[in-house]
């Protein structure tokens, strides 16, 4: 199986406090990763160190057989690696189509159009600004940014923070549609259950450690482990 994305023994910093003990992952090529773990166990920062964001001190990250470790975000991103980060991050004054003619054209399926054709509520408030937009609908729009990268690793931070739970069950169902289009998708997800139903592979992060890799579906099944490591239910 080939892999979209490698990460072997990240130590990553912030000041003198150590972060990340010796991350190591992978996501492979077509299928949904689950990354999962309580509040403060470093999802974000592992998340950022693969995107350059924050610089490891030690260890490596290969994206599609390139090393990336020292690179910059924008040269990451060239790659066709999308980035989705927490918070959403949209221009708040600028209209929903505006935001969407932010990134910069990269060859492939994914058109402005086709954004509001998956995110039709997104087609109807295009004229708005980001600020009026709700939770659910800035998250359809931080997402649909992302993809007319027309990515081919998309990285998620907490997509369904917030949002209501009808709003979670849809973000789930396009990030589910992100693999039958060929995208390797990595997941930071606190909601464990609806992560484990979608992803095909699972890691769980604890304080800066990997602590699980494996299967999803094995994850799932272990209900008394999924609430020992992620203090979340993988039951509904």
């Amino acid at each position: 199986m080939t892999n979209a994305l490698s990460a072997n023994g990240l130590q990553t910093y912030y000041g003198k406090s150590h972060i990340l003990h010796g991350v190591s992952l992978d996501v492979a090529e077509g299928r949904i990763t689950a990354l999962l773990g309580r509040n403060g166990a470093g999802k974000t920062t592992t998340l950022r160190t693969l995107m350059g964001l924050t610089q490891a001190r030690q260890g490596q990250v290969t994206i599609f057989g390139a090393e990336t470790t020292r690179w910059p975000a924008y040269r990451i991103a060239s790659l066709g690696v999308g980035y989705v980060p927490e918070g959403r991050r949209i221009f708040a004054n600028l209209s929903v189509e505006e935001n969407l003619k932010v990134p910069l054209e990269r060859g492939g399926p994914w058109t402005i159009a086709r954004i509001y054709e998956l995110f039709p509520r997104l087609a109807e408030r295009k004229a708005s600004r980001g600020r009026q937009l709700s939770g659910g609908e800035q998250e359809m729009l931080s997402i649909g940014r992302a993809l007319l990268l027309n990515p081919r690793l998309l990285i998620l931070d907490e997509p369904s923070q917030g949002l209501a739970p009808l709003i979670v069950r849809e973000v789930f169902r396009v990030v589910s549609k992100m693999r039958d289009e060929g995208i390797s998708v990595l997941l930071v997800e606190q909601n464990a259950r609806m992560s484990l139903e979608i992803a095909d592979d699972a890691y769980v992060l604890d304080d800066g450690a990997i602590v699980y890799s494996g299967s999803s579906h094995e994850l799932a099944a272990d209900e008394d482990r999924v609430r020992q490591l992620t203090g979340a239910s993988a039951g509904a």
